[in-house]
């Protein structure tokens, strides 16, 4: 008989995305393959605290997870190399090592989804799900994402960037930058975030510096883009070296724009998978999600998105995320099963990769 694998499942995180990640790691946790894997539960409060946590599952995704001390136990993963575990603290003080050989972060958003979380499961030696540090850092910051892939020749919306306090000093500037070369409307974001926090559409001077402002409560970097008009396509990517761009799913928003509130509470955005498109622009789609996976050195999975354009369809790459939303409404997993995977053998075929990875 097999040895089971003791799989570490992460949840939650000092990011505005913690919600997110309750919800996505309570989905895996429901469909896991509770007979191949050992499963060790570590969960991050919203202030960076780190728990081994052996509660009950329904607990997690309803948010109350870290209120009761009788499933809690401080803990840390050990950073000496090939130690492999994580150790947790008791109540007299003494520490229990909790094996550990692969994690699934299912995290998203700052320090968890930028590279920092993947650059301290490098450092104990630890198998881990998704791209690596340097990989992740970049994939995270938009700004970096773009600078980079126009050395590749990937179709990219125009943009203008914003270093913070800018908007206080050299607004007059900043506008005329905006109204010459991408004109209104524009979207503004901050260049590390997800779920689309944080983001605006501005219309004028005035909801241009309202956007700007609002987005530097959430990074020190501000990119301003123009409003490229389009359908919103995503593309599902998985592999190591040679990865394989399962299908593409077209999302059909019932706001102005594909926000947090429409992806995560409103419920009221379909999606369609596959997305209605020509095969050639499939093709396209395809051949362009795996190029940029391969540019930006991805490991394991990544959702790329890109808008559609115009009776030609043209593609227009939009950003690329490293750890996708695993939620029961997430495009992800659905394009994935839609691809033939349940939604436990994705979770296998993912750790999979991992394992062959760190090997590797």
């Amino acid at each position: 008989m097999n040895k089971k694998i003791d799989l570490c499942i992460m949840f939650g995180g000092n990011s505005t995305e913690y919600e997110v990640s309750l919800k996505s790691s309570y989905s895996v946790l429901s469909n896991i393959d509770k007979e191949k894997y050992n499963i060790i539960k570590v969960g991050i409060t919203r202030d960076g605290q780190m728990y081994l946590y052996e509660g009950k599952d329904e607990n997690i995704v309803n948010n109350t997870w870290a209120e009761s001390t009788a499933f809690l136990r401080k803990a840390l993963f050990s950073t000496s190399y090939g130690d492999r575990a994580v150790y947790a603290v008791n109540s007299d003080g003494t520490l229990e090592r909790v094996a550990v050989d692969v994690v699934f972060p299912v995290m998203h958003g700052a320090y968890c989804e930028d590279g920092r979380l993947q650059g301290m499961l490098d450092m104990c030696g630890v198998a881990y799900v998704g791209p690596g540090s340097a990989s992740s850092a970049v994939c995270m910051d938009k700004a970096f994402t773009k600078m980079l892939l126009e050395n590749y020749n990937i179709p990219l919306a125009k943009c203008v960037y914003v270093v913070k306090g800018q908007v206080a000093t050299e607004f007059e500037a900043i506008k005329a930058d905006v109204e010459q070369n991408l004109g209104y409307p524009v979207f503004v974001k901050p260049a590390n975030s997800g779920s689309s926090v944080g983001v605006s559409k501005a219309r004028n001077e005035a909801e241009l510096k309202n956007a700007i402002e609002n987005a530097e409560k959430y990074d020190g970097k501000i990119l301003i883009e123009e409003a490229v008009i389009g359908r919103e396509v995503e593309v599902a990517v998985i592999g190591n070296e040679n990865p394989i761009a399962l299908t593409c799913g077209e999302i059909i928003s019932d706001a102005d724009f594909y926000d947090y509130d429409d992806k995560y509470n409103n419920g009221t955005s379909t999606s369609q998978i596959p997305a209605s498109v020509k095969e050639s622009t499939w093709i396209n789609l395809k051949n362009t999600a795996e190029k940029i996976f391969k540019c930006l050195d991805c490991k394991g999975l990544s959702r790329v998105d890109f808008f559609v354009c115009g009776e030609e369809e043209k593609i227009v790459f939009n950003e690329i995320n490293t750890l996708p939303g695993f939620t029961s409404i997430s495009l992800y997993p659905k394009m994935a099963i839609h691809s033939g995977y349940t939604y436990s053998s994705l979770i296998d075929k993912l750790i999979e990769l991992a394992i062959e990875e760190k090997k590797g």
